[in-house]
């Protein structure tokens, strides 16, 4: 199916014609049609399915069909709530491609920098606002916000809200806007929590679920690295020293780690970034944008970032620590292989890791290829289930995707095992 076929208008089929975009994907295909009808949609799909254009495109019709002369300052008309800054940024620039014929006015609003441009654009009106919770209570406290005249309500990334604590704060923001509302309710994953959320403010939805979380994208090929904590530094120069990878997501459990191996990597001559909670907005946008542009080789995040990190052709994602929280395995390799595209997933695994690995398995059901012929396999030798015992060589597990892959050259490994039974 073409977009055509979605009965999009022609303001935005130019805009996504200029940006390469002519066969939409399948929470795009189901889910723009149930919007256009003005109808609530419960979605549920990961990371990388194409979701955002799944609401920006149909909003941006309605509120183009729905546009009234106004006298003075637009009233918002669709607010779109996000939990984290760099989400909503990324979102700001999916309206910003696909309404730029429209004309449509959006602005996106998050705590951690100056509010005086967030509220001078407020000030001039602005039909479509992209909010993150603590932000937005805070200007609607101060009377910069008014949603008294709301029409389109994006709950985006529920699941990830109740991760890092915003329930409360997104239900102070639903008490104060209008009941009689579209209302758009995406989450990765369905915890009963955010199914009572979903409940409480849907008005008989239509339910749309792509891929369930619990499943990586077919298109990512995914290898497991054992090897000691200790070596994970000299692991990861040594992939790295493969050329072909011009760039790499690596994602670490801690702020302090994240901060660690870019030090290392800096010592070892490759350019690298860290974005996390502790650096300031200004550092962390410009850390995304060094990357974006290939100025900088490698960015190295925490998991506040998973969601929040949406790069073109990203060709591959590195496990340097395995998340103790199985469902965030899938929404870090979710970054790469986006909206049907191919990626390449390496993940390093210590002796106190496996646990984390069996929690992955048992929520994948995926047999993860290992890669033995590394130069710094573990040592430690514990036991690993026969379930994790398909085998892999670095070429094996992704020079087969035709572009590179960053395995490690075969080296002796002098008698060294990288498990055993």
């Amino acid at each position: 199916m073409s977009f055509e076929k979605l009965k999009l208008i022609q303001p935005i089929l130019k805009a996504l014609q200029t940006e390469g975009y002519t066969t939409p994907t399948p929470i795009q295909e189901q889910s723009i049609p149930i919007i256009l009808q003005g109808q609530d949609l419960l979605g549920c799909a990961q990371t990388g399915t194409g979701k955002t254009a799944a609401f920006a495109i149909p909003i941006l019709q309605l509120l183009d069909a729905g546009r009234v002369v106004e006298k003075g300052r637009k009233p918002i008309r669709s607010l779109i709530l996000t939990p984290t800054r760099e989400l909503a940024i990324q979102i700001g620039e999916s309206f910003h491609s696909y309404g730029k014929h429209t004309g449509l006015k959006h602005t996106v609003i998050f705590g951690g920098v100056s509010q005086g441009a967030q509220t001078s654009a407020l000030h001039n009106g602005v039909d479509i606002l992209i909010a993150t919770p603590g932000r937005l209570l805070d200007l609607m406290n101060q009377k910069f916000v008014n949603l008294s005249q709301l029409k389109i309500f994006v709950l985006d990334e529920a699941d990830r809200m109740l991760d890092m604590g915003f329930i409360h704060d997104v239900k102070k923001v639903i008490a104060a806007i209008p009941q009689k509302r579209q209302t758009l309710f995406f989450s990765a994953t369905m915890p009963p929590e955010i199914q009572k959320l979903a409940n409480s403010i849907l008005v008989n939805p239509i339910k749309v679920e792509v891929t369930p979380a619990s499943t990586t994208a077919e298109t990512i090929q995914q290898s497991i690295y054992f090897v000691d904590k200790g070596d994970k530094k000299h692991l990861l120069t040594h992939i790295l020293s493969d050329k072909k990878i011009e760039t790499a997501l690596v994602f670490t459990r801690t702020k302090h780690g994240a901060d660690k191996v870019v030090k290392d990597l800096l010592k070892a001559g490759i350019t690298a970034e860290a974005i996390h909670g502790n650096k300031s907005q200004n550092a962390r946008q410009r850390a995304l944008t060094n990357f974006k542009s290939r100025s900088t080789r490698i960015l190295v995040a925490t998991d506040i970032a998973a969601r929040g990190i949406d790069i073109d052709e990203l060709t591959h994602v590195i496990n340097y620590e395995l998340p103790n929280i199985p469902e965030t395995y899938v929404h870090r390799i979710g970054r790469t292989g986006r909206a049907g595209a191919s990626g390449i997933a390496f993940s390093f695994c210590d002796d106190e890791e496996k646990e984390y690995l069996q929690d992955i398995y048992k929520l994948t059901s995926l047999t993860i290829p290992i890669v033995e012929d590394h130069p710094y396999p573990l040592r430690s030798g514990s036991f690993m289930p026969d379930k994790f015992a398909k085998k892999s060589n670095a070429q094996g597990a992704a020079g087969r995707q035709g572009r590179g892959g960053g395995g490690a050259p075969k080296s002796n490994m002098s008698g060294r095992k990288s498990w055993r039974r």
